[in-house]
């Protein structure tokens, strides 16, 4: 069996995608020697809460994930990130590859929140790999690649939120039932309201929810 070690050196938000996207950089190490043809990763990325500390500021923006500071001993539990695939090319011995994860600024989604509650720092992430490799001097050879490899990984918050700057810059995004769009459009359109923003100011103003920023 050919033995594989991951790690990751880096991570960037790539300019030229059409949707927020992280591009994280792997160094793939298997047996020295070892002819490796191509590679079908899959890699798993959850973020693990309990492996930084956070301000009070961060701690209340993460109470609807985790409740209150006192009860983050039983409610800090890893958050799952994403989960990609990835063909590998061919190399030996070692090779630098880079890793496209696609990222969503939908705020029903756990780990946007918990990004989206973080001032500065670094987002502790865990990447797990498993896949097929394929392998031999001579020939092909079909392996696994072990379900045990992973790699801890820092991401910092300003790359994230460089990310979305690229895609959402001053803004935020919320998901909604059609149903519910339905009546924004329809209370829109009795108002005559130019654009979302103008609509929501006004249900704000109705309501009496609008506070100084």
């Amino acid at each position: 069996m050919t033995e594989f070690t991951f790690h990751c050196t880096d991570v960037r938000a790539d300019p030229y995608a059409a949707g927020p996207t992280l591009v994280f950089r792997l160094r793939v190490t298997a047996t020295p020697g070892t002819r490796v043809h191509a590679l079908a990763l899959r890699c798993q990325l959850r973020i693990e809460p309990a492996r930084r500390g956070y301000s009070d500021a961060e701690a209340g923006g993460l109470e609807d994930l985790f409740g209150t500071r006192s009860r983050w001993g039983s409610t800090l539990h890893p958050v799952q990130f994403a989960q990609v695939s990835h063909m590998v090319p061919g190399f030996t011995g070692e090779t630098e590859t880079e890793l496209p994860v696609p990222c969503t600024y939908d705020m029903d989604v756990a780990a946007a929140r918990y990004a989206r509650a973080l001032t500065e720092g670094e987002v502790p992430l865990l990447m797990l790999f498993s896949g097929t490799a394929f392998t031999g001097a001579g020939g092909f050879h079909v392996e696994p690649v072990p379900w045990d490899r992973e790699a801890a990984f820092r991401m910092p918050v300003k790359v994230w939120q460089e990310m979305l700057d690229q895609h959402f810059p001053g803004c935020g995004w919320i998901r909604l039932p059609r149903a519910t769009m339905d009546a924004l459009l329809a209370f829109r359109s009795r108002r005559a309201l130019p654009t979302w923003e103008s609509t929501v100011e006004a249900l704000l103003d109705a309501s009496g929810g609008r506070t100084a920023p």
